[in-house]
């Protein structure tokens, strides 16, 4: 690998590279320089790198929303962050002389430290240096964020919580969005914790929603590991943004018991933010280990369960036994269900208000 100095123009190195969706923000005239003190990374720092060996992510997301195929030297640049996902890979904001691991398509890079035994190794890369600008200051994706502002939400806020990984909450998330569009509303769909990628954002916006916005906006390539007061903050930034829709739906990654989700859930300021909540479950069994998990550590009691499950009828059915209305994505999308949702809310409200 060819180092230059930190003072030599990087354009000759970024010509031809192919940007993720990470970077999207990112206003690329003001990088200029290259740094390689790749012992000093942080979580959000750009990176350029080349592709060495690919391995389990073939594809790239851009910048645009489009996927490139990936391509040994090819030259991309990411953004350095840590990365939790049960069915791939655990990583962490590590860079080296020796190379790196692409952790997620959307564009973040890391050293994995574990993988789900059904995935293949991440697709290896050569860190060619940190991106600066003419001062030789890294450019960071806080940097480019929107403001930390915290003022008013929108009029409501549901949230969409999951057993797991793949329990659905994306699809129920998609059915509350349009079902609220489809009723009249504004509707702002927020991802608030996960890390980097394109995929739920192009859901919300199939599903109608009027603004979408994730922690990327926030200035986050990824909330794993990352203080609960940054994560408190980038939610509160992200309603803020959106106070003038109607209605939010914020989707919260993983489980309820994953380490950053389970505790912003125990902290009360963080859970008056949100007005009510939706579990996404594969089955009733582990609907009814998340219920009760929310209900003594956390004091949630959702409005409605969803996900995976009601593909199956018998899962339904079993599943209703636990005393909550059970919607599939296609009975949340449905105006009516809206509608008697935002009952239920403002029954809630006046009860509140009593």
């Amino acid at each position: 690998m060819h180092i230059v100095d930190i003072n030599v123009s990087a354009a000759p190195f970024l010509a031809g590279a192919k940007w993720s969706f990470v970077t999207r923000r990112v206003r690329r005239s003001n990088i200029k320089l290259l740094n390689h003190d790749l012992a000093a990374a942080e979580t959000g720092d750009l990176v350029l790198a080349e592709v060495q060996e690919i391995g389990s992510h073939k594809r790239l997301q851009l910048h645009d929303g489009r996927f490139s195929i990936l391509f040994p030297k090819d030259r991309v640049v990411l953004a350095c962050g840590d990365r939790f996902a049960e069915d791939q890979f655990e990583g962490i904001a590590v860079l080296s002389a020796d190379g790196a691991d692409l952790l997620a398509g959307g564009g973040v890079v890391g050293h994995m430290r574990t993988r789900n035994g059904r995935v293949g190794r991440p697709t290896r890369l050569s860190v060619i240096g940190r991106v600066a600008d003419g001062e030789g200051r890294v450019i960071n994706l806080a940097d480019v964020a929107l403001d930390k502002v915290q003022g008013p939400r929108p009029r409501r806020v549901i949230g969409v919580l999951g057993t797991g990984m793949n329990a659905g909450k994306t699809a129920a998330a998609a059915g509350l969005i349009n079902g609220f569009a489809r009723s009249g509303q504004m509707v702002a769909a927020i991802k608030a914790t996960g890390t980097g990628s394109f995929g739920d954002v192009h859901h919300y916006e199939a599903a109608g929603a009027a603004k979408v916005l994730d922690f990327t906006d926030a200035g986050l390539a990824s909330t794993y590991r990352q203080p609960l007061d940054c994560l408190e903050i980038a939610t509160r930034t992200l309603l803020t943004a959106a106070t003038d829709c109607d209605i939010a739906v914020v989707e919260l990654a993983d489980g309820v018991s994953q380490v950053e989700t389970a505790q912003l859930l125990r902290r009360p300021g963080y859970r008056a933010l949100f007005d009510a909540f939706v579990l996404a479950a594969p089955g009733a069994l582990a609907a009814r280990g998340a219920l009760h998990w929310l209900s003594s550590e956390a004091q949630i009691a959702p409005i409605a369960l969803s996900g995976l499950m009601t593909q199956a009828p018998l899962a339904v059915a079993e599943a209703e036994q636990l005393s909550l209305p059970v919607f599939s994505r296609e009975t949340l999308a449905d105006p009516a269900t809206a509608l008697c949702l935002n009952g239920l809310l403002a029954c809630a409200e006046r009860e509140g208000a009593a």
